[in-house]
């Protein structure tokens, strides 16, 4: 029987956000060590190289995975909306065609990402010293790449039905797990082995992720609502598919783009030499954290948008998100200070080579300070997406962040060959962005893109 206990649409506003974003804050924290341990065991158990090869996986990975994770984006949306609007039916074809996609495009994903790493490696200018390891690495990765997308695909399914709590649970066993095999793998059978090792924390992280995924299978397979998964319907219902591609391709094409711009900014810093390659991944790793307030507010501001659209509560939808807007930006501000005032001790961290942390101070130090334009940013992103014009945060981000970003890098790098020359190439185009998005956020009728899109389909019939 259905309790609608999750819905967002009901009860105190800052209450039910709060509730629902906290989880996901301490998810992302899980999901951080998570990615971070990996760094910390190879970087103190084998050496700088694995450390390297390691660290610098972040854009490719995204890369490889953002695509598909865009697209699941489009599903969130549209569960979202259908949760609110309590159509049942139309969410229960949306849940089953989003798990079906994902099956799909996760074996893909197993088999491109296998076959493409060394060829990508060798573009994005890997030093010759770490490419090996950053094959055995990506390969062995990507050999779990469906789970990846799985897990995704899954906890959008949960967070747009309003539970974030299960997620958490899940994710913090699946850490605990990979911190295990981590230590385990790592740290005893192939200490010091670099080809070995870093494979070895790549299936960590594979396994760990394939418990993740599949206690969230569990979950919703068992639940007693009406967004229960059912696997005798898993299968692609077409107009729902039109509808995934429709509002989750742009996010897709965004993801894919931002990730090609960061893969630039790698090559850029590749070309620094293996000691700034780990610098950096050690300041990304950190960064990572620093990115924790901006997700948890973009996720719950995203499923906020959507399930009050879908249920007509305008005036709610605009308090929701003057609330999440502020706590984001602030939060993420207070940890960007933080970063800065101890930028030295964080990267150490990972490696204690002074070069190392040098490269990781420089970059730190140039773009912590900005964190709050970075959360403005996600976060209408994630109001636009809620509201089914993902269309706009893809088109800002592919201009501000892939387009500019670049042109930026290789014009200011040949009057100024500096690691934080290409540092500088992030708060410059997050300070564009979130411009264009307050513009777009204040004069655009966006709030009612729903009603113009029934309309039209009412129309038609």
């Amino acid at each position: 029987m259905h309790t609608d206990r999750a819905a967002l649409t009901e009860g105190c506003i800052w209450k039910q956000m709060l509730l629902f974003a906290f989880p996901v804050f301490l998810g992302n924290v899980f999901q951080q060590f998570y990615n971070a341990f990996d760094s910390w065991a190879v970087g103190n158990f084998i050496s700088d190289n694995a450390l390297a090869a390691v660290s610098s996986s972040g854009s490719l990975i995204f890369m490889m995975v953002g695509f598909f994770n865009g697209l699941a984006m489009g599903a969130g949306v549209i569960i979202a909306r259908y949760f609110g609007a309590r159509d049942y039916t139309a969410m229960r074809e949306a849940i089953h065609t989003d798990v079906a996609f994902g099956l799909t495009a996760g074996a893909v994903l197993n088999i491109v990402g296998v076959c493409a790493t060394p060829a990508i490696l060798r573009l994005m200018g890997t030093p010759e010293e770490v490419l090996p390891i950053s094959i055995s690495y990506f390969r062995f990765y990507f050999c779990g790449a469906i789970f990846t997308v799985m897990y995704n695909i899954f906890v959008g399914i949960l967070h747009a039905v309003g539970d974030s709590r299960h997620p958490l649970y899940y994710l913090m066993i699946s850490t605990c797990v990979n911190i295990v095999l981590d230590l385990l793998f790592v740290g005893v059978l192939f200490r010091g082995d670099e080809i070995r090792g870093v494979g070895a924390a790549a299936m960590a992280t594979t396994i760990s992720q394939g418990i993740s995924a599949l206690l969230c299978f569990l979950r919703l397979i068992r639940v007693r609502e009406p967004y229960q998964l059912k696997v005798r319907e898993i299968r692609f219902h077409w107009k729902s598919l039109k509808d995934i591609i429709r509002f989750g391709l742009p996010s897709g094409i965004q993801n894919s783009v931002i990730s090609i711009a960061n893969v630039f900014v790698q090559t850029n810093v590749n070309s620094f030499g293996k000691a700034a390659m780990a610098g950096h991944g050690s300041y990304a790793k950190i960064e990572g954290f620093a990115f924790l307030p901006i997700t948890c507010f973009m996720q719950a501001l995203s499923t906020f948008v959507g399930q009050n659209l879908g249920a007509h509560k305008y005036d709610r939808v605009k308090k929701g998100i003057g609330f999440g807007l502020c706590c984001s930006m602030l939060m993420a501000e207070l940890i960007g200070v933080t970063c800065y005032t101890l930028a030295p001790q964080l990267i150490a961290i990972f490696n204690d080579s002074p070069e190392v942390i040098d490269y990781g101070v420089r970059y730190m130090r140039v773009t912590s300070l900005f964190y709050c334009l970075l959360a403005f940013s996600h976060c209408i992103a994630g109001v636009m997406r809620g509201a089914g014009k993902a269309s706009v945060p893809m088109a800002v981000m592919l201009t501000c962040w892939c387009l500019l970003r670049v042109t930026y890098i290789n014009v200011a790098l040949r009057f100024v060959n500096q690691l934080e020359t290409v540092a500088w190439a992030y708060p410059i185009t997050w300070s564009c962005s979130s411009i264009v998005f307050l513009i777009y956020f204040l004069k655009a009728d966006w709030i009612h893109n729903f009603d113009r899109i029934d309309a039209k389909a009412a129309v038609r019939q």
